[in-house]
């Protein structure tokens, strides 16, 4: 059975080697890069059996991108932890979506009032959007990309209207054709990151119902949440003209 194996990064400068992978399942981790190759170096080594291959890395490629403690216990927050990171981050906050639907959304009035209208008429005054718009226009951003299939499920279309309120209170939100994730190389975790140095894991049982929001600081798991931040960003095009191509689409 193949192992399933996550890119952490590359300290390369962009050439992809040397990387570092890691397994999901065992936690052991991969290193792939130029053979250490001269004789005279290769005898110094010790205990190199024979199969083995010894590979020479950027000690930076180590520091910034290997998993710091492989036992490390989840830090779980409530929900009302959670939402004090919207009001205490002082510069970004951005999500990645990956869902193809979420439960909690769909015991909503919103969501019965799309299912039947195929629009919604948004609170623009209620507690979340208060919140969002304290920040905003503060000058800090709020930003998301939501994964969409092709055609998109009910859910995701629901959240692609939903985005309609969300820019009128000042985040910025962004869609991704699931298959370009995957080209990409995305993975499909849910995640707020805030200021570059906090991810709030947001973790859900198989019927799509959010489990429990996990808090990390891992300074490389960070950095591989912040390197996924920047190829959504990059590649993923503004709501509304997404919305333009599903609706011309049909």
């Amino acid at each position: 059975m193949a192992r399933r194996l996550r890119f952490n990064g590359t300290g390369s400068g962009g050439t992809g080697c040397p990387s570092l992978h890691e397994d999901l399942e065992s936690r052991e981790v991969i290193v792939h890069g130029p053979p250490l190759s001269d004789p005279e170096d290769v005898a110094q080594l010790q205990h190199l059996s024979e199969g083995e291959v010894a590979v020479v890395v950027p000690r930076e490629l180590l520091v910034d991108y290997a998993p710091r403690d492989v036992t490390r216990a989840a830090r779980i927050i409530d929900l009302d932890e959670f939402e004090n990171l919207f009001r205490t981050f002082k510069h970004t906050a951005w999500r990645l979506e990956t869902r193809r639907r979420y439960a909690s959304d769909e015991i909503t009035d919103t969501y019965r009032q799309f299912a039947e209208a195929g629009s919604v008429d948004w609170d623009l005054e209620d507690p979340y959007c208060a919140m969002i718009r304290a920040q905003t226009e503060q000058g800090k951003r709020v930003e998301r990309v939501r994964i969409a299939d092709d055609p998109p499920t009910p859910g995701q279309l629901y959240l692609l209207d939903n985005a309609k309120r969300n820019t009128v209170i000042g985040e910025d939100i962004r869609s991704l054709r699931r298959a370009d994730a995957a080209r990409l190389g995305l993975p499909e975790e849910d995640f707020w990151i805030f200021d570059s140095r906090i991810v709030a894991w947001l973790n859900f049982a198989p019927d799509d119902q959010l489990v429990d929001v996990e808090l990390i600081t891992e300074p490389a798991e960070v950095v591989r949440c912040s390197l996924t931040r920047d190829a959504a960003w990059h590649h993923a095009v503004p709501h509304e003209m997404f919305a333009a191509d599903v609706s011309r689409l049909g």
